[in-house]
């Protein structure tokens, strides 16, 4: 019928092996990973302070630094997500939650892409004397008046 070594003795309750595993790997970790996340999250905070510099703005062309500065951004709440708040350690349930509402933020940003984009398109002569002046860096616009060298 049942092995009489896995029976525990009259009185005990059943042992639950998910919370001794869980137990166990918590009591043997430390606090190690937690002083190795906090060392990745300063890093990737200086990473995000130096892009704040002239030199970077001069070296890096803009779309690249916002690639990074996301990436960056990207990396610190995955960091954050998956130690301080134990999603390392659920169970695998939590992917049915996570994954979709992903997707659907996915898709939702990017199905607001064309409204924002196109907005303008139809403003009306009074929603265009209320709109605001665009900033142009005078940068800019001397580059753009100056003939081009192949003239």
């Amino acid at each position: 019928m049942s092995d009489s070594s896995q029976v525990p003795p009259h009185g005990e309750p059943l042992p639950d092996a998910h919370l001794e595993n869980d137990e166990t790997l918590h009591a043997t970790s430390g606090n190690g990973k937690y002083w190795a996340v906090f060392v990745a999250l300063c890093v990737l905070t200086l990473c995000s302070f130096l892009t704040y510099f002239q030199w970077w703005d001069t070296a890096i062309p803009p779309k690249v630094s916002m690639a990074f500065m996301m990436a960056v951004s990207c990396g610190k709440a995955l960091l954050v997500m998956l130690f301080f708040m134990h999603l390392l350690w659920e169970a695998n349930w939590k992917w049915v939650l996570t994954i979709p509402a992903s997707m659907m933020a996915i898709f939702l940003m990017c199905m607001l892409i064309p409204d924002i984009g196109l907005r303008t398109e139809k403003y009306s002569e009074v929603r265009w004397y209320h709109a605001p002046v665009p900033h142009v860096d005078p940068v800019e616009t001397v580059a753009a008046d100056a003939p081009s060298a192949n003239h």
